[in-house]
């Protein structure tokens, strides 16, 4: 945004001449429970000059600033703040500089967010800072390598609870208004994106973790837990605190390095943008994650998984830190990982693996397909490209990457190399090269062979393909055996691999099982062989990734695939079955499956698939296929299929299992003929029953959305049903199911009030765009396609980062799958070729998916 964006070479700049001893920040949200919108900020900064005389700047986003102090000398800040930057002239070598601001509450999510609950009107506050938001709430210098102890303060209403990083020091103290102000130890050196303030009126669950240490002394750890009053009667600390301690007895077995933080919180805050963020001391995750309703085991899993990849940050990201965001991959590459390697090594949830094989990398695999894909040591500019890199590169390759470099250079070398990583870095920055040099030691492959693995792996961009070609002679033996690897045109790199390659054969019952395993190095070349399987029987099933070491996109021979079509629920193991599901979805998306011949496998087989968050995944691409890849001419009885296998598949479930629970909620996603929606208003009313099934109030907004969108509900029924549940939770769902309604006035309104204006705070903007298309009503949507064009450069200058990014990616015109719509946003991409390069790069990958998604309805056609 114009302003607000900092460049790598200023970073670099600043860096260089600057070194930070320290910040105390006072912050007075007594205001939080009135209209004014601002609250008052007050930071002293000390810091160090290597070169006296130069000028430099501080980083602050405030509507007002009172005052700026600079080594005594009053500075006018008509003249030194410019919005987003206070010039600070004639550094000396060690300096204090104090500003005195009013900044503004937020209701996007960045910076210090405001929420005021509709149950009981009380205003909750946390802060969210990833990349570069702490300059919304205090003055600082916003980027990673500048750390510093930050010593807050807060001031709040008296019956307010308030956390931060640290511990306080002691009781609040009462101030004379009867508001109490908290004081808290100063932190460890840190970086600003990840300190953290949560404040309100929080409901507080606490515990302990304590460790004996190899020295002999004993790591106390105090444990707290955080919601909104209102949420208290769900929130299954237990649980929570459960999982917690299982990590951090992972962690310190595993890393040899005790937590540096003191405590550990964990605030679940409402209206949240991210999954969670690693503030050291005071996690913050979105509140969803305490579950109103009934949700199946993979919810549960999926918050094990967060907590823990959180919890790995406190070393990955945390005690040690990228310098500039093209290595961020330093911190979420490992917390991706480590959060399934910890979760299988340390809790009950032993699906992780799967869950990664099959949804994370998914998420990899489309990122690393689009023309914008990037290595996982990516060329950040400044901000806005590192806004924009937490994606499916940076976390769910670098992630799966990594499980490579584990199978190339060993468990034990791998991790002894992340002990001497945080030894020698505690509390310090690093690049990519300070990794490689401890894994060149620890592994014993040396550093030429680490900067090898490296160029292949994270500085070179795109996916292989790994496909088994095989020969068999008039016996049905093996006669010779190879893999083959290929690359795209535009990222041809062939790179070192190392795979299983699993045989699998039918067994008497019936099953699939692996009746032969070959591990192996696939050369960095177009065909490796492997003569130890010649001689061997066919198989029925080649799996050239047996296991998931490595990170492709796995293909079948004719043989193989026709065993699928038959047989793909009769995978015994279930890692094998997902990575088959992950095969042919891949295919699906490259054109290579008609997406109705997916569709088949899906009504076929899920319903035999034990992995729950497979089933749930094999649901979201269905129904990505029905609304995108299906050729138009097809959708319909398509989709009549889908509902009827659904309710098929509902009806057979085990009553009151997950699998009766997932396939209740496709069921109601894809109900659409009148029998269908009838049997939908039963549920809804309480007439109709399923044995087992219990409509609890996340089922229940998810009826009532399906018959809003088709027309069999209205406003009276959204007003009865938000009555009943006038929460957060069901605000956001009553907007999103208000926005999906078929009639023009009703995508007028939710156009207005997401483009036109910037009212909504930012979970009901994103319910109002997910309420706008749906796929039954592409003629009510086409007629925003030009409109979305014309508003995107104007969108993009006026709103936050965070709000752009939702606005433009979620109404792009992707619904109206034409080649007119194609050439409309290359028009665009041709006209506005000076637009700002984050927002081209989004417009490029949504007219790539839209391109991907033509591509697929031609396959399907033919």
């Amino acid at each position: 945004m114009p302003g607000t964006n900092l460049t790598r070479d200023e970073a670099r700049e600043r860096a260089r001449i600057l070194a930070v001893d320290g910040y105390a920040v006072e912050l007075d949200l007594r205001s939080a429970l009135g209209d004014s919108g601002r609250f008052r900020s007050l930071t002293t900064l000390r810091f160090r000059c290597s070169e006296p005389g130069a000028d430099s700047f501080a980083d602050l986003l405030a509507p007002h600033v009172r005052s700026v102090t600079l080594n005594g000398r009053e500075l006018d800040p008509a003249e030194v703040f410019d919005g987003s930057r206070i010039a600070l002239p004639g550094l000396a070598a060690e300096n204090e500089l104090i500003v005195d601001a009013d900044c503004a509450y937020s209701h996007t999510g960045e910076g210090l967010h405001r929420f005021v609950d509709p149950v009981d009107g009380e205003v909750y506050l946390y802060t969210q800072y990833e990349p570069a938001d702490a300059r919304r709430v205090f003055a600082n210098f916003e980027q990673p390598d500048l750390k510093a102890p930050f010593a807050f303060s807060v001031t709040a209403p008296a019956h307010w609870e308030a956390f931060s990083n640290s511990a306080a020091t002691g009781a609040p103290e009462q101030n004379d208004d009867r508001s109490l102000t908290w004081t808290f130890a100063p932190t460890q050196r840190i970086s600003t994106y990840i300190t953290a303030i949560v404040a309100g009126p929080y409901h507080v669950d606490r515990d302990h973790y304590s460790r004996e240490l190899p020295d002999g002394t004993t790591l106390e750890i105090p444990l707290g837990a955080m919601c909104r009053k209102s949420l208290a009667q769900y929130f299954d600390s237990d649980e929570i605190f459960t999982v917690t301690k299982q990590g951090l007895d992972f962690f310190h077995e595993e890393f040899d390095y005790p937590y540096p933080f003191g405590k550990y919180d964990q605030a679940f805050v409402p209206e949240y943008n991210i999954g969670a963020m690693e503030n050291p001391g005071c996690v913050t995750f979105r509140e969803e994650f305490i579950y109103r309703s009934k949700v199946t085991e993979a919810a549960y899993e999926s918050r094990a998984n967060v907590i823990l990849h959180e919890m790995a940050h406190m070393w990955f990201g945390d005690l040690v830190t990228m310098q500039w965001w093209d290595d961020l991959w330093l911190k979420e590459s490992f917390a991706d990982f480590m959060g399934a390697f910890s979760q299988v090594a340390a809790t009950k949830y032993q699906a992780g693996w799967i869950t990664f094989a099959n949804r994370r990398k998914a998420w990899a695999y489309r990122q690393d397909q689009l023309p914008t894909t990037h290595p996982i040591t990516a060329d950040i500019r400044d901000l806005e490209d590192a806004k924009l890199n937490f994606d499916g590169i940076t976390y769910a390759k670098g992630a799966a990457v990594l499980k490579q470099l584990v199978a190339y250079v060993g468990r034990d070398a791998f991790f002894e190399g992340a002990r001497q990583y945080f030894k020698r870095h505690a509390f310090g920055n690093t690049t990519l090269d300070d990794l490689l040099a401890v894994l060149a030691g620890t592994s014993g492959r040396g550093a030429e062979a680490m900067s090898e693995w490296s160029r292949s792996w994270l500085q070179t961009a795109g996916v292989n393909a790994l496909t088994p070609e095989l020969t068999v002679d008039a016996e049905g033996r093996i006669t010779d055996f190879a893999v083959l690897q290929d690359a795209a045109a535009d990222h041809p790199t062939l790179r070192p691999h190392r795979v299983a390659v699993g045989l699998y054969d039918l067994t008497e019952d019936g099953r699939l099982v692996r009746s032969k395993r070959v591990e192996l190095d696939v050369r960095a070349e177009a065909r490796t062989a492997v003569p130890e399987l010649v001689g061997t029987p066919r198989p029925a099933l080649v799996l050239v990734n047996d296991d998931d070491l490595t990170y492709c996109k796995m293909r079948f021979d004719e043989h193989s695939l026709e065993t699928l079509r038959t047989s793909l629920g009769d995978i015994a193991d279930p890692l094998a079955r997902a990575l088959c599901w992950s095969a042919v979805w891949n295919m699906t998306r490259d054109g290579l499956m008609p997406a109705r011949d997916y569709l088949d496998l899906v009504l076929r087989f899920a319903g035999r698939e034990t992995d729950i968050g497979v089933l749930q995944q094999a649901h979201a691409q269905a129904r990505l296929s029905l609304e995108q890849y299906v050729a138009p001419e097809g959708r319909e009885a398509a989709a009549r299929a889908v509902a009827e296998g659904a309710l098929t598949e509902l009806r057979a479930a085990l009553p009151g299992s997950d699998h009766q629970l997932a396939w209740a909620r496709y069921f109601a996603q894809t109900a659409n003929g009148d029998a269908d929606l009838r049997l939908v208003e039963g549920l809804l009313a309480g007439t109709a029953r399923i044995d087992g099934l219990d409509v609890d109030q996340e089922l229940r907004w998810a009826l009532l959305q399906t018959l809003v969108a088709s027309g069999r509900a209205g406003d009276a029924e959204l007003t009865a049903e938000l009555q009943r549940d006038n929460t957060a939770s069901g605000k956001r769902l009553e907007t999103a199911a208000r926005a999906s309604a078929p009639d023009a006035a009703t995508k007028a309104r939710t156009w207005h009030a997401v483009v036109e204006t910037d009212e909504l705070p930012n979970a009901l903007l994103e319910a109002e765009i997910a309420g706008f298309q749906q796929a039954s009503q592409r003629e009510l949507v086409a007629p925003y396609a030009e409109p979305y064009f014309e508003v995107l450069e104007k969108v993009w200058a006026e709103r936050s980062i965070e709000i752009a990014l939702r606005i433009v990616n979620g109404l792009f015109p992707r619904l109206v799958s034409t080649e007119a719509t194609l050439a409309r946003t290359d028009l665009w991409l041709t006209e506005q070729a000076d637009a700002a390069p984050a927002l081209r790069r989004l417009v490029r990958e949504c007219r790539d998916d839209l391109a991907r998604a033509l591509r697929a309805q031609a396959c399907d056609a033919r």
